[in-house]
């Protein structure tokens, strides 16, 4: 079996039994086509069935000199996926890449919000501005249930289950998940409708919970600015933005207890070890 289609298998696995988005399935492939690639320039001929340890350690030290250590620590992880899907076929009894690590990487930890300053946010925005219900609801929604930008302004009527308290998302690579919707956030999103009802809906867009003035789904960038606006009024000094109020809502939901198993699948996490870096905060700053 040569390289090319060893991949294509690999790729199918993805799609079929893992249900990959193509994006998804391009970033796992980019790395393997990058070890293909050095292969050929290297004129080392071997098979994926065949290729060792030591091919691959000098295939690492030449990307080293090429791409940061985050870069390199995702290479290696991508090659172990395939060397674990070509074990998991039977094609090869122990993977080449095992035991070699990735480069220790310094946790970039997420910005964070304290319950106070959260509360500030949403204190700030203006009830007599012709949208600021629906900017205040956008914050709490964002706080109350961690989901993403993405996930806010494709967010449909039909998709809230009110008397369930539980919203549907759709999350990444169109996958599907269910979503606790807390009170103070079901309350404003009840008292954002009755306003929105009074828009001039664009007929595409009859379903969609998040307006703008022209009855049209809002932006992504749009729901930076009123993010962006809110902490400018209460002259907050940190650099927030809507991914800020879902960091939040995963690191207050540990503070008080929450698992971190629960936390990775109120917020879609594809590995428990994405929702991981909660741990690493100073929760109670």
């Amino acid at each position: 079996m040569d390289w090319f289609g060893a991949l294509k298998y690999y790729q199918d696995y993805l799609k079929i039994e893992r249900g990959l988005s193509d994006n998804s399935i391009e970033n796992y492939s980019f790395d393997i086509k990058k070890l293909i690639k050095w292969l050929e320039t290297s004129s080392i001929k071997v098979t994926p069935l065949k290729i060792n340890r030591e091919i691959l350690q000098e295939f690492i030290y030449h990307i080293a000199k090429e791409v940061n250590p985050r870069s390199q620590s995702r290479i290696i992880s991508g090659l172990k996926g395939f060397f674990n899907y070509l074990i998991f076929e039977q094609l090869i009894k122990d993977s080449p890449i095992s035991n070699i690590e990735a480069p220790k990487l310094e946790k970039k930890l997420p910005q964070v919000l304290s319950e106070e300053e959260i509360s500030k946010l949403i204190k700030s925005i203006d009830l007599n501005h012709g949208f600021g219900q629906r900017n205040k609801t956008i914050i709490e929604v964002l706080y109350g249930t961690g989901i993403r930008v993405s996930e806010l302004v494709n967010l449909k009527l039909s998709n809230i289950f009110f008397k369930e308290n539980i919203l549907k998302v759709n999350g990444k690579g169109d996958k599907e998940r269910f979503v606790p919707l807390g009170k103070i956030a079901l309350d404003e999103i009840k008292a954002y409708i009755k306003l929105r009802d009074n828009l001039k809906i664009d007929l595409k867009f009859t379903d969609i919970l998040f307006l703008n003035r022209y009855g049209r789904v809002l932006t992504r960038s749009m729901i930076f600015k009123i993010i962006t606006d809110a902490s400018k009024s209460i002259k907050l000094e940190k650099k927030i933005s809507p991914h800020t109020l879902r960091h939040s809502f995963a690191t207050h939901l540990l503070k008080n207890g929450a698992d971190l198993r629960t936390i990775q699948l109120i917020l879609g996490h594809e590995s428990i070890t994405t929702t991981e870096i909660y741990t690493h905060l100073d929760t109670f700053h």
